[in-house]
This record gives structure tokens, sequence and C-alpha cells, in this order.
């Protein structure tokens, strides 16, 4: 079932210099409990098209559709994580996933205790911000947006800051979290590996204007190996798609 429609979708940015075309013409399907990940050259609108889709933008032309419904802002139905996990530090761990929900206290509680084993936090519920690693900040931040049970998850190179074991951890905890609870994610990287690695399918996008050259299934069972020769086959595939217009800043973490 489709989850996300995207149509004809453009977006602009006006200033004193004049009108820069940030996305052209993207046009794209989303199924409901799908892990899309979206890569391309900086500046290419990728973080601007998340946050469309989270209502954050509404200046464009096109449609924007989640379940049916027309996006119009921001909403409980879509959770956005950043790439530094923006948490409260004046609250502890339990505090910051569970702030400012409207459920009985109850039920908010039991379903923060659940969230804290589901991303691998117990032990540090009465943790504050100050103590905990990159990563467990993110897990945190990961568990409040999970917490409003959104229709989409939006994560926008929420890894980026992260050192690459830390950041090979993330992804593992990131599957686990999707394999459970089947929640549709979208997620932004400059990483071809993480691309390939996370997503059932691979958004490659062209320089600005941003729009859409070709979407990659990654036809590979979790866990996958980054070393396979299925895995390196698709990372040939998707760096051909930038070297043929000189468009490769993307990060090649194997080197190659």
């Amino acid at each position: 079932m489709t989850l996300l429609e995207i149509s004809q979708l453009n977006k602009r940015f006006r200033s004193e210099k004049g009108v820069t075309h940030a996305l052209k013409d993207i046009q794209l399907s989303v199924h409901n409990g799908e892990f899309i990940t979206i890569i391309g050259p900086s500046g290419c609108g990728k973080s601007t098209l998340l946050k469309i889709i989270a209502g954050l933008d509404t200046d464009l032309t096109g449609s924007v559709q989640i379940a049916g419904e027309e996006v119009q802002g921001p909403s409980i139905d879509k959770g956005f994580i950043f790439q530094e996990p923006r948490l409260f530090p004046w609250l502890n761990v339990e505090k910051n996933i569970a702030a400012n929900h409207s459920l009985f206290e109850r039920e908010t509680w039991k379903k923060v205790k659940e969230l804290i084993e589901l991303v691998k936090l117990a032990g540090f519920e009465k943790a504050f911000p100050k103590e905990l690693s990159g990563g467990m900040a993110q897990r945190a931040a990961i568990a409040r947006a999970l917490l409003r049970n959104p229709k989409v998850l939006l994560l926008d190179e929420p890894f980026g800051a992260l050192d690459a074991f830390t950041r090979s951890h993330m992804q593992e905890v990131l599957l686990d979290i999707w394999q459970k609870n089947r929640t549709t994610m979208l997620f932004v990287t400059h990483d071809i590996d993480e691309a390939i690695y996370l997503g059932g399918r691979v958004v490659i996008m062209n320089a600005r204007p941003g729009s859409i050259r070709n979407i990659v299934s990654i036809d590979l069972p979790h866990p996958r190996k980054k070393t396979s020769r299925s895995f390196q086959e698709y990372r040939q595939l998707i760096l051909n798609e930038f070297e043929k217009t000189d468009e490769l800043e993307l990060v090649d973490s194997a080197g190659i």
C-alpha cells in the first residue's frame, strides 16, 4: 500500500540575488513499511525534500500526500531526526523521550520503557544528555520520535557526526528498530555504503536543481555484508551514476 505520494514537486527559493530552483519535478511513491535511503551531491535538495515531507516547508508547487491526505504542516504522524540529537539538556533520557506528550501518564511511561529497551538504552533512563555519547543521544532522539507512532520517520544524516565505529553500531540499531516496528523510513545520507546497507531502495538525486536521477532496488537480505561481491556491485552501480557527470561528492567509506 502506498503511504507517501509525491507528484510534480518543485521548490524555489527567492532572495535578493534571484530565484534558486532547489527541487525539480520530484516524483516518488513510498509503500507502507519501506526503508528508503536518499543520496546525492551536496546542495541537491535532499534535506529540503525531507523538510517538505515533514510539513516544515509548504512554499512549493506540486503535491505531497501521506495516507491520501495533503501535507499542510507539521503533525505527529511525521517524525523528524536531525543530525544533532536536539535533546533538552535539563531533562533526563526518559523525560526527553516523553517530553510534551499528551497520552495518559501511565500509558506514556509504559511505552517510554518499551522504547528505551528497543533503542538499547536500558540503565540510562535517568542519565542527562551531557552524560551520553553521541550515539546514545541519537538513540534517545529516535525513541522520542517513535513515541508518537509516526506514519513516517524522516532522518536527515542522523549519523553524520559520529565516528565510524559508532556509526556502524547505530546502523544496526536502526535496522533492528525498523525490522521490529516496520515504521516507514526515509533516510538522507552522503555515504554510499550506508545507503546500500540500510535501504530497500536507494533514491539517487542529481545536483541542483535537485531531481531524481534513478531509483535502485537493493535485492539483498539483511544482515548485509559490505565486503560481499553483490554489495560491491551495487556500490559500483551507484558510483557510476555520479561519475558520468562529475558529481561525485559522496562519502566513499571503502576508499574506492
